[in-house]
């Protein structure tokens, strides 16, 4: 990896570091995602600054190169997002007919008093 990249990853990491933070704080992100976001941001600067790390992660899932490896791990962490929050949107659905058919039934009620 040329040193153009790490920097340009270090950026990155960082970068993610702070916007996960100020998010926190204007409280337009909940503690509860932003865990998985900073670990994230760690993550992706603990790679590049332990280079062997990443080299022997690439030879363990046989991939050519250190670039390929970060691709395949991005590429599974989005599908991993992708996966939580339909569950949670699934929740939040259920949440919600639920609530639209006790609020017809409390009107209904409330309509033949």
């Amino acid at each position: 990896m040329t040193i153009q990249q790490k920097i340009f990853a270090l950026v990155i990491g960082a970068g993610l570091f702070l916007v996960i933070i100020e998010l926190v704080r204007r409280r337009k992100l909940a503690e509860e995602y932003s865990f998985i976001w900073l670990l994230t941001g760690f993550g992706i600067i603990v790679l590049i600054l332990w280079y062997d790390l990443l080299e022997w992660l690439t030879h363990l899932i046989g991939a050519k190169t250190p670039t390929t490896t970060l691709f395949i791990f991005g590429f599974v962490f989005l599908l991993l997002i992708n996966l939580y929050f339909s569950i949670k949107i699934t929740k939040l659905a259920s949440q919600v007919k639920d609530l639209a058919q006790k609020l017809a039934i409390s009107e209904k009620a409330d309509s033949c008093r």
